[in-house]
């Protein structure tokens, strides 16, 4: 798969090229196809009258909404127009979204996009306005990410936008991510103490993971809203948004490949809203992203986004764990109040792990088998999707919430879960997420107890939504507690769904009705490429803290080391093998007899001696930055001792 194709000719976001005359620059919009008739008052159909309707037909002479909670008002000085601009660069390609505030039909229906050069403003290019949504999409190849370039967002000659697109940080040792989840709409205004705090964290990327608004039937509105919160962030640092489900307007979401659904709840699988609508969403927060490494829609001609971004020497795989993952309802067999909520407490885990299930599907594990044996530009690799692959949750919703089993998250179905798994472990990749309202460090475990990689969900921004607790009903830990941790519940456990996890650090709410102890935050994340760490943080919303570690919720923050996230205790060795010095070859391991590759790495010295799970005869292959240059066939497995080693060249 080549993560550079461009969309494909059905995919309604294909751009058209256009040619600027600007040195290696080749710069391209979004055609004008997506476009519609920006007075049509019911953009998606007559059966959704009311779909995105504040921003659709005669928005200005509508009466904006009251309260306390409304959304922000649309009816800006023109001078205002353009609310925010967000942007990623991967391997010499800038892709960047403007969201615009709703014109009237008299006005420019077009954006530009300038960058300063040499003190002097140059135009790149010039985008459509695009409705229902009113966003404008630009992509300039030939990007040069090895300096700071400030650009702005113009409409008319007096609206304007401004950011810095921020050189490759791949020079220094620790590459800073924010895990951000959940921005409850029902506490609008801005966000003063979360975006200062991360001012003064000064992070590299920015990943929010899902949930950026709740407005549900109103995206562009919460799209709006989201912006303004957190602009003065997003404006001059690369940012990933993925939607997850109350952003296309699900309470949940399980997609099925795209099918239609029947269920707001969406139990039945699909979506409930119009496809127009989805993509819509997917335009808005997804388009800037690298572009799909397989592009084709799913059914109803929904639009995929995942993908991969390289930032810094780190290769983040950006998952879809929605879109192609079944519904539960007529599937398995009832056990709760709801089709994915279990309470029977003879139920047995294995009942609902039902052949033919979904959960990442078969074209995202195709990109994953892919994406572990392609190391150019990477050191390290890491996982982000919206939610985690585990029900770490206890209590639902209130204080004596309790629920046995939650088929909204991946722990479900389990053997899709496993073997997501396996692929992240492969490379020794840690996986972000969010989505549950609880923020938590668990070491999953697919066979055995912690013989899988690390995943932390992030708290969410602001959790007046849903409450969740980590709160064992004996009240115990488990086996192999955290030693010396604040907390009293953390060791090994098996979830509801029968997945084994070790929970390292949970941050339950205290007060759900009080702001100051609803757990509201953010996680931050390092990436030590010199240490070969990742460090996890978990910050309080309200924290005085601007950095160090004082003022994180208590267990936090937690050091793991980048090897680590394979499990699994090695039993045999192959030959040591030696490489010239300074060389950093990528090595994969497969068994002979299964054909099943057992990781593949980025070597991090002049020596590596690979490790095994078994007796019996193994392949190594090698290579810069693919293992594809040497072949080292049938290798014996021994004791360190007894395999000796082996000169590797090419």
């Amino acid at each position: 798969m080549n993560n550079f194709s461009p969309p494909g000719p059905s995919d309604p976001l294909r751009p058209n090229r256009r040619e600027f005359g600007l040195g290696a620059f080749a710069a391209l919009a979004l055609g004008s196809t997506a476009r519609a008739d920006s007075t049509d008052p019911r953009p998606f159909g007559d059966e959704f009258p009311d779909l995105d309707s504040l921003s659709s037909g005669e928005w200005w002479k509508k009466a904006p909404p009251k309260g306390p909670n409304a959304p922000p008002l649309f009816d800006v000085p023109r001078d205002q127009v353009v609310v925010f601009a967000l942007y990623t660069v991967d391997h010499g390609v800038l892709k960047l979204s403007a969201q615009l505030y709703p014109l009237r039909p008299d006005e420019l229906q077009e954006a530009r996009l300038e960058i300063e050069r040499d003190g002097t403003w140059i135009e790149l290019l010039k985008a459509p306005v695009v409705y229902p949504g009113w966003s404008a999409h630009f992509r300039v190849e030939g990007w040069d990410a090895s300096k700071n370039v400030r650009y702005r967002v113009r409409h008319g000659e007096r609206a304007m936008f401004e950011g810095m697109i921020r050189r490759d940080p791949i020079d220094k040792n620790t590459i800073v991510v924010a895990n951000m989840s959940c921005n409850s709409s029902r506490t609008a205004g801005r966000r003063p103490e979360i975006v200062q705090h991360l001012l003064d964290q000064d992070p590299d990327l920015l990943f929010f993971a899902g949930d950026q608004t709740y407005r549900e039937t109103q995206h562009t509105a919460g799209w709006i809203e989201f912006g303004l919160q957190f602009r003065d962030l997003i404006r001059d640092r690369p940012t990933i948004t993925i939607p997850d489900d109350h952003d296309v307007g699900h309470p949940n979401l399980w997609g099925e490949d795209g099918k239609r659904c029947h269920r707001r709840d969406g139990a039945d699988g699909g979506y409930f809203f119009p496809a127009s609508y989805v993509n819509m969403v997917q335009r808005q927060q997804t388009w800037h992203l690298p572009d799909p490494v397989d592009p084709a829609p799913v059914r109803q001609g929904i639009t995929v986004y995942f993908t991969r971004l390289r930032l810094g020497g780190v290769d983040f795989a950006i998952l879809e764990d929605r879109k192609f993952k079944s519904g539960p309802e007529g599937k398995i067999p009832s056990m709760g109040p709801r089709p994915d909520h279990i309470n029977d407490p003879k139920y047995d885990p294995k009942s609902i792990d039902v052949e033919g299930l979904q959960l990442l599907g078969d074209r995202q594990m195709r990109f994953l088998a892919d994406w572990s044996t392609d190391w150019t530009g990477a050191v390290v690799k890491a996982v982000l999707s919206q939610t985690a692959f585990c029900g770490a949750v206890h209590m639902h919703g209130q204080r004596n919430g309790r629920l046995l089993a939650d088929l909204d998250c991946n722990g479900w179905p389990q053997s899709g879960r496993r073997e997501a798994l396996r692929a992240i472990r492969r490379v020794r990749a840690v996986h972000l997420c969010g989505d549950q309202h609880l923020a938590v460090v668990v070491k999953h475990g697919i066979d055995h107890e912690s013989d899988g990689p690390y995943g932390f969900t992030s708290p969410a921004l602001i959790n007046t939504i849903y409450g969740r607790w980590w709160h064992p009903e004996d009240e115990k830990p488990g086996p192999n507690p955290v030693p010396g941790s604040p907390l009293p519940w953390t060791g090994d456990f098996t979830d509801g769904l029968g997945n084994k996890i070790r929970m390292l650090a949970y941050a339950n709410p205290g007060n759900i009705h009080d702001e100051k102890q609803r757990a509201d935050g953010y996680g931050v994340v390092r990436f030590d490429k010199t240490r070969r760490t990742v460090t996890f943080e978990c910050w309080p919303r309200f924290s005085a803290a601007k950095a160090g570690d004082e003022g994180q919720f208590p267990g936090w923050p937690i050091t793991v080391g980048w090897d680590d996230n394979d499990g699994r205790a090695p039993s045999a060795w192959l030959p040591e093998l030696v490489f010239d010095p300074g060389v950093h070859p990528v090595l994969r391991v497969v068994e002979d007899r299964s054909g099943e590759t057992l990781y593949v790495v980025r070597v991090p010295g002049p020596t590596f001696r690979p490790p095994v799970f078994g007796p019996g005869k193994y392949t190594v292959t090698v290579g810069s930055d693919r293992p594809d240059a040497v072949t080292l066939a049938h290798l014996e497995a021994g004791a360190a001792e007894q395999v000796g080693r082996r000169t590797v060249r090419w």
